[in-house]
C-alpha cells in the first residue's frame, strides 16, 4: 500500500466512492479511498434507492438532479450497471396545504430549468393503476425521477474512479489520524500508514467515531429506517411495464415498483436513534430486527390509497439504519477549527445527492470553491452548539418531520435554548416569540402578553402581521430596541491587521474610528461576505457579519491568514448588545452615554469605546432600519444591566421592543438584501450592487481580477425589487419571477413593507431587463401576481433620516 497520498477518503459507501471518482476525473489521480470492509458495508447496500430531484434548498436540488443526470455516464465508463430506472415520479398531496407546497416547488423548478409539472389525477391512475385519485387533490409529476441499484451505483462510482487513476482499498480499517506539525495527516491502519495531504470524512455510520479519531464530534446520528417489499401484485405483473415512483406526503410513504412486487418506505412519527453511544466497529451488512408496529398506522394509510397493497403479501421487510444531520441536510466541507480535514457526512439521500456531494467537495478541493453555493450543506452552518446530543435530538425531529409540512414562518420546538443571552427571560416575559439561529435564541416578534406569544405556521400573513407593523410604526415614529446579539464579531489585532484585511476585503479599510461597509470576494469575484468592517485603533479592527455564516467565515479568515503579525478571533459570543432606531435614538442614547452623540460630535458610520448605561460598550453609529440608529455592544455581563437603563430612559419616548421580522420588513423598505438570501456566493459583487463598495484604486484584494473583467463585461444578471400587487400573501424566498409571460428568475427574498404598506420582493433578473419599469409577475403558489420595478428606495431614499 502507498505511503503517501493528495488526499485520503474514509469510507467506502457511495458518498465517499462519488468523491474518490470526482476528485480523479478532475485531475487530482493520488487519491486513495480506506474501506474497514467491503464497498457498500454500512448503510448503502441495504437503502431503497429511490431517486428525486426535489428539496427543501434549491442548489440541493440543482445537485440531486446533477446526481441521477450522471448515472449513465458512470455505468457506461466502468461497465458496471447502475440499475437505472427512470420511470418519472409523483408527488401527492391530499391537502390544501400541501397542493400550495407543490405549486412553491413548481415555481422553483421553473427557473431551475427542471422539467416538473402538475398533471391531471386522472393521469396519475392510468400511469399508476394501484393509486385511488380519490384521496389527492393534486399532483407534481417529475419524469427524471426513478430508481437504482444501491450496490450496483457504488460500485460504479469506485470503477470508474479507478479508470481515472484513484485506487481503493476495501479491508483496510483506519485505526488513527494523527496530524504532523505541517498539517498533514498520517492514516494508520493494520496494512500500513499512509501520509495524506487531506483527509475526508465520509463515515456514513462511523462518522462519529472516525471524527473521534481526529478529536472532534460530529452531530450526526443513525436512525432506525424501515421499509417493506411485497411480493408479486397481479395487477403490477399485468401491466408489464415500470411504474412511477411516488411521494404520499400526508401518508408519510414512498414508493416504487421492486420487481412484480411493491416497494414501500416511511419516516415513522416516532424517531428511533440507533446506538447512540456509538456505532459498533464490527456492524456491517447486517440490518435490525423489524418493528412494523412502528410503521402499522403508516401501513393503514398505505392500503387505503394504494388498495392492491392491503391483498399484497409482504416478501421482505427492512429495518436499517441511516445517518441524519440536525436539518436533514448533508455536512460537508472543510471542518472549521481543523487544518486539512474535510467531512462529507449525514448524507441520508445518498443515492439522490451522492454526485452532487461528489463535485462540490471535487471543485472545492481542487479549485478552492464550489462552483455553487453549498451553503444549505456546508458543515460551517453549524458551530460547537451543535453537540453529539443536540445532533441526536435535531436529528431525530427531522426524521420524524421527513414528509411532514415545515411553512417559511415557522421555527421548530426540539433542540431549543442552546444558547441564550442575559435578556432571553426578560424578552419572554414581554412577549416575545422566540427564534434561533447559529443555536442562539433571539426575538423575532412581541405579542401583547407572554399567553399570546405563539405564531400559527402559514404560507400566508400570519397572526404575526399586526404586531410586527406597530413595532415598525414605533421605529419610524419615536424609537425602538432591538437585542443584537446574535451578529458575528470578528476581531483582527497586531501590526498586520490592516495590511491582511485589506488583501482580504474589496473596500478600503476606514480610519479609526470609522466603519464602512464592505463585499468579500472569491478569486473567482463571487460573494463570500457581505461586512461591516470598523476600525477601533490603528491595528484593531472588528468586522461585524451574520452570525449564522460565523464559522463560515472564520474557516475563510484562518484559510488566508498569515503567519504572524496579526491576531484572530471569533469573538461573537463575547460581545452581545441592543441598537437602538428612530428618531428619538439620539434623545435616548444621550441620557446614558458619558460621550457627547450629538450629529456633529458622533456622525453616521462612526465607533468608539466608551460607556453607555454605566457599563462599557463599543458604540456603533450605523442602522439597518433606515432610521437614525445606533449599536451598542458590550461584553454579556453587562447585557442586562444596559438593558434595564435603555428602558428607564426611554420610558417617556415611546421606546419600543422590536424583533427581526420589524426588521426585515424595514430594510425591504431601503433596497437592502440580507446575507444567504440576497447576498451569497451565487452571485458576484456586480450582480448584487455590493460593487458600489468596492475600492478599485486601492491595489490587489481577492477577486479583483474576476470583478474587474465583469466590471468591462458587465453582469449576466441583478438583483432588483419589485412591489407586487397582492392581498393576503407576500413573498418569502424561491419563488419564480416571470417578464412578459416567461419565467426570467427568481425571489431571493421579500415581505411586507409595513410603514409604506407594499409587499415586497428582491430577486435577481437577467441585466437587460434590470430597467424594465413593468412587465414582471412573480409566481405565488401557482398565482401570477403583477409585480413593477422599484428602482429608488420605498422609504427616504436618500438616506437622510440615518445620516441626519
Amino acid at each position: 500500500m502507498e505511503t503517501h497520498a493528495k488526499v485520503v477518503i474514509i469510507g467506502g459507501g457511495v458518498v465517499g466512492c462519488s468523491i474518490l471518482y470526482h476528485l480523479a476525473k478532475f485531475g487530482w489521480k493520488d487519491v486513495i479511498l480506506l474501506e474497514r470492509s467491503e464497498l457498500t458495508s454500512g448503510s448503502s447496500w441495504h437503502a431503497a434507492g429511490q431517486i428525486h430531484t426535489i428539496s427543501s434548498d434549491p442548489n440541493i436540488s440543482r445537485l440531486q438532479s446533477y446526481t441521477i443526470n450522471l448515472y449513465k455516464e458512470i455505468e457506461e465508463l466502468s461497465g458496471q450497471s447502475v440499475g437505472l430506472h427512470t420511470t418519472g415520479g409523483f408527488y401527492l398531496a391530499s391537502t390544501p396545504e400541501r397542493l400550495d407546497y407543490l405549486k412553491r416547488e413548481r415555481s422553483k423548478a421553473r427557473y431551475m430549468g427542471l422539467d416538473q409539472e402538475f398533471i391531471d389525477l386522472k393521469e396519475v391512475a392510468e400511469m399508476h393503476p394501484l393509486i385511488d385519485p380519490k384521496h389527492y387533490l393534486g399532483a407534481l409529476y417529475d419524469p427524471i425521477d426513478g430508481h437504482v441499484d444501491p450496490s450496483g451505483v457504488t460500485y460504479a462510482y469506485a470503477k470508474s474512479a479507478k479508470h481515472y487513476g484513484a485506487k481503493y482499498y476495501r479491508n483496510t480499517p483506519v485505526i488513527e489520524t494523527n496530524q504532523r506539525a505541517d498539517g498533514s495527516w498520517d492514516v494508520v491502519t493494520p496494512n500500513g500508514t499512509i501520509n495524506a495531504e487531506i483527509i475526508v470524512n465520509a463515515g456514513g455510520l462511523w462518522a462519529r467515531e472516525v471524527g473521534h479519531l481526529a478529536g472532534i464530534d460530529l452531530p450526526v446520528q443513525p436512525m432506525e429506517h424501515h421499509y417493506l417489499i411485497t411480493e408479486t401484485i397481479p395487477e403490477i405483473e399485468a401491466e408489464n411495464r415500470w411504474l412511477p415512483c411516488g411521494i404520499d406526503y400526508e401518508a408519510n410513504i414512498y414508493f416504487r415498483q421492486e420487481h412484480q412486487g411493491l416497494l414501500l418506505g416511511t419516516y415513522e412519527p416516532k424517531s428511533t436513534p440507533w446506538k447512540v453511544e456509538g456505532t459498533p466497529w464490527d456492524f456491517g451488512h447486517e440490518l435490525l430486527p423489524p418493528d412494523l408496529d412502528r410503521i402499522s398506522e403508516r401501513l393503514e394509510l398505505a392500503f387505503e390509497r394504494i388498495p392492491p397493497l392491503g391483498e399484497a403479501g409482504i416478501k421482505t421487510v427492512v429495518n436499517g439504519p441511516f445517518t441524519f444531520g440536525p436539518d436533514g441536510n448533508p455536512m460537508i466541507g472543510p471542518v472549521p477549527g481543523m487544518k486539512n480535514y474535510w467531512a462529507a457526512v449525514g448524507v441520508m439521500a445518498g443515492f439522490c445527492q451522492g454526485g452532487g456531494v461528489g463535485l462540490c467537495m471535487a471543485e472545492w478541493m481542487i479549485e478552492g470553491e464550489p462552483s455553487i453555493d453549498v451553503w444549505a450543506m456546508d458543515i460551517a452552518r453549524f458551530g460547537e452548539f451543535a453537540t453529539r446530543e443536540y445532533g441526536t435530538i435535531k436529528s431525530a425531529e427531522n426524521y420524524s418531520r421527513r414528509f411532514l409540512l415545515t411553512y417559511p414562518n415557522e421555527t421548530l420546538p426540539e433542540g431549543r435554548c442552546q444558547k441564550t443571552t442575559a435578556l432571553y427571560d426578560r424578552l419572554k416575559a414581554r412577549g416575545a416569540v422566540m427564534g434561533d439561529g447559529f443555536g442562539l435564541e433571539n426575538a423575532l416578534w412581541f405579542a401583547n402578553s407572554p399567553e399570546e406569544a405563539h405564531e400559527e405556521p402559514t404560507f400566508h400573513r400570519s397572526n404575526a402581521f399586526d404586531h410586527v407593523a406597530k413595532e415598525v410604526k414605533a421605529v419610524r415614529e419615536d424609537v425602538g430596541a432591538i437585542e443584537i446579539a446574535n451578529f458575528a464579531k470578528h476581531e483582527f489585532k497586531g501590526p498586520g491587521a490592516r495590511s491582511f484585511l485589506n488583501r482580504l476585503l474589496a473596500a478600503k479599510l476606514p480610519k479609526p474610528g470609522r466603519l464602512t461597509l464592505t463585499p468579500m470576494l472569491t478569486p473567482k469575484g463571487k460573494l463570500y461576505g457581505d461586512l461591516t468592517v470598523a476600525c477601533l485603533t490603528e491595528d484593531h479592527f472588528i468586522l461585524f457579519g451574520s452570525g449564522g455564516a460565523q464559522e463560515m467565515h472564520r474557516r475563510w479568515f484562518e484559510r488566508h491568514l498569515p503567519d504572524e503579525g496579526v491576531a484572530y478571533r471569533n469573538r461573537s459570543d463575547a460581545f452581545h448588545g441592543l441598537a437602538l432606531s428612530g428618531p428619538k435614538a439620539r434623545k435616548l442614547l444621550q441620557r446614558i452615554c458619558r460621550d457627547d452623540v450629538s450629529a456633529e460630535a458622533f456622525k453616521f458610520r462612526d465607533i468608539r469605546q466608551t460607556t453607555v448605561g454605566n457599563v462599557p460598550a463599543i458604540l456603533a453609529r450605523v442602522s439597518f432600519s433606515g432610521e437614525l440608529g445606533y449599536e451598542i455592544y458590550v461584553a454579556p455581563q453587562y447585557l442586562l444591566k444596559l438593558f434595564e437603563q435603555v428602558e428607564e430612559a426611554g420610558s417617556d419616548l415611546g421606546l419600543t421592543l422590536y424583533g427581526a421580522r420589524a426588521l426585515m420588513s424595514m430594510r425591504l423598505e431601503k433596497n437592502w438584501g440580507i446575507w444567504t438570501l440576497d447576498f451569497r456566493p451565487d452571485f458576484t459583487a456586480a450582480e448584487s450592487g455590493l460593487d458600489a463598495f468596492i475600492n478599485w484604486d486601492k491595489g490587489d484584494f481577492i477577486g479583483r481580477e474576476a470583478a474587474l473583467k465583469e466590471k468591462e463585461t458587465g453582469p449576466k444578471q441583478k438583483l432588483i425589487t419589485l412591489v407586487i400587487d397582492t392581498d393576503d400573501i407576500d413573498v418569502s424566498n424561491d419563488e419564480a419571477i416571470f417578464y412578459e409571460g416567461q419565467c426570467v428568475g427568481y425571489v431571493s427574498s421579500g415581505g411586507y413593507a409595513h410603514h409604506i404598506g407594499a409587499s415586497v420582493a428582491m430577486g435577481y433578473v437577467p441585466s437587460n431587463l434590470a430597467d424594465k419599469p413593468d412587465g414582471f409577475a412573480v409566481e405565488i403558489l401557482g398565482e401570477l401576481k403583477p409585480a413593477r420595478l422599484q428602482k429608488e428606495p420605498l422609504y427616504d431614499p436618500m438616506g437622510s433620516r440615518m445620516r441626519g
